[in-house]
Order: structure tokens, then C-alpha cells, then sequence
């Protein structure tokens, strides 16, 4: 692919994930996307197919990424023979936080990734599941190993909640605001820190 293609490509990609951030998914046209972009409607039927191939598009330029950092880190916990549970929330939650401190529309993926949840579109949602699943269940596979008092379905709930509360961390949301005396990557760590402690408490719990 040229160099023009991949800019124009990139340029719909970003634009398409602001607005999708802002307006949802039906709210957002592929009318405003184009106008926005400052380009034509043959542009995205030839990048993306359609608007659900654009909005596809959006989830993998992001959780591919994501994902291979995720799968790393875990590979690399798993490694060491002191591994702990901590070291495997680690893996899961750092990267997650990371990205959404991107300077290039981390913020506003988090928003889109918060509607994918919240608009229930099950055709999103099957994306999603069909082709990001596979993570989290090979987290929940080395999870296991720490974790023999709960049975699978206790330790599902308890991962559901933990993402819930990544996401909810990833879009900053809460009530601990960074000082002005704190840098962002410092926040951060804090913010990793809390998250890593307090999921490990929850997983450690004894099962309901």
C-alpha cells in the first residue's frame, strides 16, 4: 500500500474513532466521517467495505496492539518460576492503562470501547468476542494455576468484574484525580499499582 493510501486510510481510522467516541455508533454517519476527513464515500467502501468493516477496523487497529503486548508480558511472567499472581495481573492490567495514555486517541478509543459495551450491538459484541476472546481465556488459564478454590464459572464472574474495572480505570473516570505534582506516568503507576492489589484481593477471596 502506498504512502497516500495509508495516510488517507489512517485519517479515516482517526476520525472515524472520534466521532464514533462522541456520537456512538449509529449516531455517527459514514456522511460525518467522510466530511470530516475530508473525503469521499468511495474512499471508505475501498479501505473498509462498509461502515461496519470501518468500525471493525477501529477495535483492531487498537486491540491488536493491545492484545500482543498483553500476550507478551504474560509469556514473560509465566517464564520466571517465581511468578506470583500479581505478576499475571500485571500483564493484563499495565498494557491496558498504557494505551489509553497514548497521545494519539487513547482517550477517545476508551470511549468507543465503553459504547461497544454499553450500546449492546451483538453483531460488535460476536467481532469482539470471536476475535479477542482468546485472550482472556488464556489469562484465565495461567489465573487457574493461582487460583485452585474457585471453580471455573466463580473465576469468570471475577475476571468480568476485573475488566470491568480496567476499563473503568483506562477511561479515568474515578474520583482520584492526578495532582499537578504527580506526573502522568507516576498516576499511573499508582493507578496499576491499586488495580493489581485490589483484583488479587478479589481473585484470592474465598469462592462464593
Amino acid at each position: 500500500m502506498g504512502q497516500a493510501n495509508f495516510s488517507t486510510r489512517e485519517r479515516i481510522l482517526g476520525v472515524a474513532e472520534t466521532l464514533f467516541a462522541r456520537h456512538g455508533f449509529a449516531g455517527a454517519s459514514l456522511r460525518q466521517v467522510t466530511a470530516t476527513a475530508k473525503v469521499n464515500l468511495a474512499a471508505v467502501n475501498y479501505h473498509f467495505g462498509s461502515k461496519d468493516g470501518l468500525i471493525e477496523e477501529v477495535f483492531r487497529r487498537r486491540l491488536d496492539e493491545l492484545n500482543r503486548e498483553r500476550l507478551a508480558a504474560l509469556a514473560a511472567a509465566v517464564a520466571r518460576e517465581d511468578a506470583t499472581l500479581e505478576d499475571v495481573l500485571d500483564a493484563f492490567i499495565r498494557p491496558a492503562l498504557n494505551q489509553s495514555q497514548q497521545a494519539a486517541g487513547g482517550g477517545a478509543f476508551v470511549r468507543v470501547l465503553a459504547r461497544a459495551y454499553a450500546e449492546h450491538d451483538e453483531r460488535l459484541r460476536k467481532f469482539l468476542s470471536e476475535n479477542y476472546g482468546h485472550v482472556l481465556r488464556e489469562f484465565a488459564l495461567v489465573f487457574a494455576r493461582f487460583l485452585p478454590h474457585l471453580d471455573k464459572e466463580e473465576l469468570y464472574w471475577r475476571l468480568d468484574i476485573i475488566a470491568g474495572a480496567v476499563t473503568y480505570a483506562m477511561a479515568d473516570f474515578g474520583i482520584i484525580k492526578r495532582r499537578a505534582s504527580t506526573s502522568e506516568d507516576a498516576h499511573r503507576k499508582q493507578a496499576i499499582g491499586h488495580l493489581v492489589a485490589f483484583a488479587a484481593a478479589g481473585l484470592k477471596a474465598p469462592g462464593m
